[in-house]
């Protein structure tokens, strides 16, 4: 098809902790007009489990289940794995990517990233293990995926450092990245009104089908 869309749809997809209310600063920012969702994991953030997900894979399925219209998936952290596991999978629907402080599927160990999981479990034993222990490396498959994405990284950030985002944009075929002075891995929250104008002019751009 040749026509050029925008999404009618935005798709928050939360970090490790799965904490929706992350998205409050950044949402009411937005400018941009489509429906909003606020996904919830499963097990996460005081929402019961459900015995249907018990791995990444699983979690992935369920975001794909979700995207019924073309939209566009705003993810932070963690959550930008699953982005952009969702956008190898679902080529149609998905019409941009905002990824944030992500490892995006890439070993960033090489990266110098400070390794947070054993803490972050020993800090929150009644999350699900199986998040954390996501691993996979997408690299061979990002540049399959051709949606316009834009990358919001923080030069202060000791989780995914901006030697990752600088490797995602070489292997995104469509791709810009953003360096957020001072930014940390909470620059969605903490710098909120300075990239939500950049989020807004990213929706705009127009994806053809």
């Amino acid at each position: 098809m040749s026509n050029k869309i925008v999404p009618s749809r935005l798709l928050f997809l939360p970090g490790a902790l799965g904490n929706r209310d992350f998205w409050q600063p950044l949402a009411g920012e937005l400018r941009f007009h489509a429906d909003r969702v606020f996904l919830v994991y499963p097990g996460f953030a005081n929402v019961p489990a459900d015995p249907s997900i018990t791995s990444f894979d699983d979690l992935v399925e369920m975001v794909v289940s979700r995207i019924d219209c073309p939209t566009a998936l705003i993810a932070q952290s963690m959550g930008g794995v699953l982005a952009i596991e969702a956008a190898i999978r679902q080529r149609t629907l998905i019409t941009h990517l905002v990824l944030i402080a992500t490892s995006g599927g890439l070993d960033i160990s090489k990266f110098g990233a400070v390794n947070w999981r054993q803490t972050f479990e020993q800090d929150h034993p009644d999350l699900p293990k199986w998040f954390t222990s996501y691993n996979s490396d997408l690299t061979s498959e990002l540049d399959a995926i051709d949606v316009p994405v834009l990358l919001l990284w923080g030069d202060c950030d000791p989780i995914s450092p901006i030697g990752v985002g600088k490797a995602l944009v070489n292997h995104l075929p469509n791709a810009t990245l953003h360096v957020v002075p001072g930014g940390q891995h909470d620059l969605a929250r903490v710098h909120a009104q300075s990239i939500a104008p950049l989020i807004d002019a990213h929706l705009q751009s127009r994806r053809a089908f």
